[in-house]
């Protein structure tokens, strides 16, 4: 099978995050299974315009986020239309390829990790956050709604929103998501640190809302006068510079450390050794990093919100909060102030975790585009 996996960051950008962790996994199993795969995928600095890593043709056309999809639709109309049997159309921040209307002779899929629309108004300045969450991001769903191209994503939310937009449901397949590191085998001899502490962890930008983050834990502290905070991420731009100017008035500062950018091996310590990962997202696809730290034996208190609502079962795994400081603190005393809660919550989690793998993922994308 020769398959075409058109997407806006491949896993050696420097902004990759979770949804390139996906790619990553998936596209390589591909090529290791035999397939032919090619990623249509964007520049950035230092980067070639074409090169093969792992078994897999990497092509790089445009690199301005926002007019890539134009740069990358044409290449593929140039070059790619009815080469592949199959193309995936990744849609990343509501930018679709509309590669779809030009299948050609391949099979073709949209993938949505998340609808993303939110995020514009959090990551993108006034007054064109308000043009692409009130025009671009709605228009552009609902017209690629119109190609009636199968969709692949990764959480109920998700299917749900994109329902919204004329998805059809049953053409809409979920997917699971999977880890790069394996869960801890046992809980068993996990060593927390001496003192309840909860973790933030990754870039702080605006759609995160770190700062709420740590104006919960402040609340919490409060009920909770022992509570430590970790923070792990890049603190680059405008909005991290702001958190930590708020942490550093904060009346405990001395009890926030922020750690800064992590490697995977700290990332993967500091998760095992916290009581609790806090995460406010406005909007994920599922919330990996939710399942990770499961997997290291730590639950979450996550928002309401698409994807944390999916990655967290409320009152089982971890808790599920409104969206705001104040409810975050509830919930991160409701799940520290009772041990035996803690126990069951953390096991939980725990259990649920080791059932999320890329094997599985792999196992349902083939079942979709090879049916």
């Amino acid at each position: 099978m020769k398959l075409l996996w058109i997407t806006w960051k491949d896993f050696r950008h420097p902004d990759a995050g979770g949804a390139e962790v996906v790619q990553y996994q998936l596209i390589t199993r591909l090529a290791a299974d035999g397939h032919q795969v090619t990623v249509l995928t964007a520049r950035y600095p230092g980067s070639s315009a074409e090169e093969t890593i792992d078994g897999i043709r990497y092509v790089r056309a445009g690199s301005n986020r926002y007019t890539h999809p134009l740069a990358a639709t044409w290449y593929y109309l140039r070059h790619c239309r009815n080469k592949y049997d199959v193309v995936i159309e990744e849609v990343q921040g509501c930018a679709p390829y509309w590669t779809v209307f030009f299948r050609g002779r391949a099979k073709a899929f949209i993938l949505y990790h998340q609808l993303a629309r939110v995020n514009w108004l959090y990551e993108v300045p006034k007054p064109l956050s308000y043009l692409g969450y009130y025009v671009l991001a709605p228009v552009a769903t609902w017209l690629l709604a119109r190609s009636r191209a199968p969709v692949i994503t990764v959480s109920d939310s998700t299917r749900d929103e994109l329902a919204k937009y004329g998805f059809a449901p049953e053409r809409t397949h979920i997917i699971s998501e999977g880890l790069v590191d394996e869960p801890l085998a046992s809980l068993k001899g996990v060593k927390k640190y001496p003192q309840p502490t909860v973790l933030s962890h990754g870039s702080m930008r605006a759609m995160k809302r770190t700062l709420e983050q740590v104006q919960a834990f402040e609340l919490a502290k409060r009920n909770l006068p022992e509570l430590q905070m970790k923070i792990s991420g890049s603190s680059s731009g405008e909005y991290g510079q702001r958190v930590l100017a708020y942490i550093a008035a904060s009346p405990y500062k001395d009890d926030i450390a922020y750690l800064g950018r992590t490697t995977d091996e700290q990332k993967t310590e500091v998760m095992q050794r916290s009581h609790a990962i806090l995460v406010t997202s406005v909007e994920e696809g599922w919330g990996l990093i939710v399942t990770e730290a499961n997997g290291q034996g730590t639950p979450a208190v996550v928002y309401d919100v698409a994807g944390l609502r999916d990655s967290v079962r409320n009152g089982r795994t971890g808790v599920v909060t409104a969206a705001n400081p104040a409810a975050l603190a509830d919930g991160i005393y409701q799940l520290l102030d009772s041990p035996a809660m803690y126990e069951k919550l953390r096991t939980a989690a725990h259990t649920w975790s080791r059932h999320i793998t890329f094997d599985q993922s792999y196992k349902d994308l083939l079942g979709v585009i090879t049916a």
